[in-house]
């Protein structure tokens, strides 16, 4: 690296270059694990809360509420607070650096979540899922922006959807857990719902201890004028992986010229996002909202379904969701590869259309009455295999097609956006719609899922970025980037 003076400071640097031709070593599971390990809680979370739903409406668990207040206004709460601490933590992200942000967002999410566990009144319980969404907001944010500038661009796209759909081993988890937190045969009413939360907080103690090994984004110090210690992490890192393979790593291919500055105004946000790349704006907006509307809708009323048409009880509804939260997580893990191959255009695209298409034909056979409760569930292991995959590169997309200066706001902003259309208002509706009983009702909110993501898979096929094995500053030059 060379510094020159031309009318401030001007780095030339190869860092970018020297990150995204690293082979992938123990040091990238490092990053992996501690940084992706959060969206297993929060896939702990929301099934948690969903499958806990019929058991906190009994009298006797503690809290005066009822099942359609905790799969509507919680988990619409849950959203609204997931979208504003994305907007809230995702512009320090950008100002203060992905590592500070990324420990301050999991210790908030845990002090709410081990608070929700000793609920003893309605509002409080509400209180605590919204500052509990509050933290994972400002975790999507600060996570995915540290992924994306850490990750060789050879392998930036697998890994993404790899690590946004571990979400659902939380849900696996939560599910399991729900059956035996829910069995008042092992555990009284008031107190198994109540340490389902509390293994929550158990599990992000533990995530922030790993959290910690994990450095800085040397993207962000070099463009924040800290560029020794952004040299000096990369090469700690590069010591590492060459101590590991026993080889020496080959040179790094280009260099960029950054004119360090001071921090990016919300106009200047503004105007990159919505003037520079309009287009790419629109895709971010189509798929976070067909995603968020399937997902925060269907996700948080499945169980009710289960036992409002199945009559399914309630403390074995965590088994057929265990089942769906397992073929949701083999959809990013088995076509995550192709993201990187064949490309991002025809796998976005094409992940969202399916799950689309499939979604209907759930829907028609639903209404035509010829599903039980283990069709069903087949049914939506099949859209979700795919539905997965398409809602993981919505956070991909986001995080790799505007500059880096503008990252964790721009993923805030999408996610907070296209969430509050279809995260805040989906659960809403169909907590309302499932609890009428009527099939046609439900039909009606599978078809609204169904539409949305088609929509969104359609704007894919015309808009999506070819970002596959490329590097960051390549797809969206940073703002501070010499023009040549």
């Amino acid at each position: 690296m060379r510094v020159v003076e031309e009318s401030g400071p001007v780095v030339v640097t190869d860092i970018p270059a020297r990150l995204d031709r690293l082979p992938w070593s123990r040091w990238h599971w490092t990053v992996v694990i501690g940084l992706g390990t959060v969206w297993v809680l929060d896939g702990l979370e929301v099934t948690v809360v969903g499958n806990v739903a019929g058991r906190l409406a009994e009298d006797g668990s503690g809290l005066a509420i009822t099942s359609g207040q905790i799969t509507g206004l919680a988990a619409a709460l849950y959203v609204a607070g997931a979208c504003v601490g994305a907007l809230f933590w995702g512009r320090l992200t950008d100002r203060f650096g992905r590592r500070r942000l990324f420990m301050i967002t999991l210790a908030v999410y845990l002090a709410a979540t081990a608070l929700t566990a000793v609920s003893w009144e309605a509002w409080w319980f509400f209180l605590c899922r919204f500052l509990t969404g509050f933290g994972i907001g400002g975790e999507y944010a600060a996570i995915n922006s540290a992924i994306d500038e850490l990750i060789p661009a050879e392998h930036r796209g697998r890994v993404d959807l790899f690590i946004n759909g571990s979400f659902w081993l939380g849900a696996v988890g939560g599910s399991l857990l729900s059956v035996v937190a829910l069995d008042t045969g092992i555990l009284p009413q008031d107190v198994g719902w109540r340490l389902s939360f509390a293994l929550g907080a158990v599990l992000a103690l533990v995530i922030l201890l790993v959290r910690r090994h994990v450095p800085e984004s040397p993207r962000w110090l070099l463009i924040h004028g800290r560029r020794a210690e952004a040299e000096e992490i990369v090469a700690g890192i590069e010591r590492r992986i060459e101590a590991e393979t026993g080889k020496e790593l080959p040179p790094p291919q280009g260099e960029l010229e950054i004119h360090q500055r001071g921090p990016v105004t919300f106009l200047e946000i503004a105007r990159t996002v919505f003037g520079r790349y309009r287009r790419r704006a629109v895709l971010g907006f189509a798929l976070f909202i067909g995603q968020a509307f399937l997902y925060n809708a269907i996700t948080f009323g499945f169980g009710a379904i289960l036992t409002t048409f199945y009559d399914i009880p309630a403390d074995r509804t965590g088994y057929y969701f265990a089942v769906i939260a397992a073929g949701n997580f083999c959809g990013p893990l088995l076509l995550g590869k192709l993201f990187d191959t064949v490309g991002r255009r025809v796998m976005i695209s094409g992940t969202y259309l399916l799950s689309g298409v499939l979604l209907f034909a759930t829907a028609w056979l639903f209404g035509q009455g010829a599903l039980d409760a283990g069709t069903l569930t087949a049914c939506w292991c099949a859209v979700l295999f795919f539905a997965s995959a398409g809602a993981s590169s919505a956070y991909l997309t986001v995080s790799e097609i505007f500059p880096m200066e503008t990252r964790a706001m721009s993923i805030a902003f999408f996610y907070a956006l296209g969430t509050a259309a279809g995260g805040i208002s989906g659960p809403l509706l169909f907590a309302d719609l499932t609890e009428t009983g009527r099939v046609a009702d439900t039909v009606l909110a599978f078809s609204i899922g169904a539409t949305l993501m088609c929509a969104a898979g359609l704007v894919a096929v015309v808009l999506a970025v070819a970002a596959e094995r490329r590097s960051l500053e390549d797809i969206a030059r940073p703002l501070s980037a010499l023009r040549k």
